[in-house]
């Protein structure tokens, strides 16, 4: 495979997005790896394999230890079902926590695209307000306004982005409340 060098820009976001995830695992407590672990375990083919071996030897244990009337666990099983139902709710257990500590990691991730959205929007504003100067500058190209490029050659302000936002979906669901299926307050289509 060839090596190939990155701008120092994708360099650094590589960087960055890397360090998330370290960061992300530093703060995970020995508790959380651990539980981490089991619920991999637990997600593997394999563990359907032994978990299906275990109860049919349990099973037919049972069964054989029957006939001759010295069963551990008789017809209809209860103590497998009571292991049953434990396992069932230490895994949801597991796998809640589990889903709990990749929530935080994908609201990091939501945080830095959020952030790269507005790096992103700062950028193509410079370079729209540029080419207009020079545009303008340029004494070949007749000057005329252009209300389109001047609207994008500002930066959008994330709060006032986030406010429009808000107010944009309680609108919504107040329309959703009224029975309305649009901004505008039209009357919603009729349900098939």
């Amino acid at each position: 495979m060839q090596d190939t060098v990155l701008p120092a820009h994708i360099r650094d976001a590589v960087n960055e997005i890397a360090e998330l995830h370290a960061r992300h695992e530093r703060e995970a407590t020995p508790a959380h790896r651990l539980f981490d672990r089991a619920v991999q375990s637990v997600g593997r083919p394999a563990f359907v394999g032994i978990l299906t071996a275990i109860i049919a030897g349990w099973l037919a244990a049972n069964l054989m230890l029957s006939a001759a009337g010295f069963a551990f666990d008789p017809p209809p099983f209860p103590i497998l079902q009571n292991f049953g139902a434990l396992a069932a709710l230490y895994i949801t257990v597991l796998i809640l926590i589990t889903t709990s500590r990749e929530k935080k990691l994908g609201e990091y991730r939501e945080h830095l695209t959020l952030q790269l959205a507005i790096l992103n929007d700062q950028k193509s504003a410079k370079i729209i307000e540029l080419l207009e100067e020079l545009r303008r500058d340029d004494p070949a190209l007749r000057d005329r306004i252009d209300g389109v490029a001047e609207a994008l050659s500002v930066p959008a302000k994330p709060q006032a982005v986030l406010d429009a936002i808000n107010n944009t979906n309680e609108v919504v669901r107040g329309s959703v409340a009224a029975g309305k299926s649009s901004l505008d307050g039209g009357p919603s289509p009729p349900k098939t």
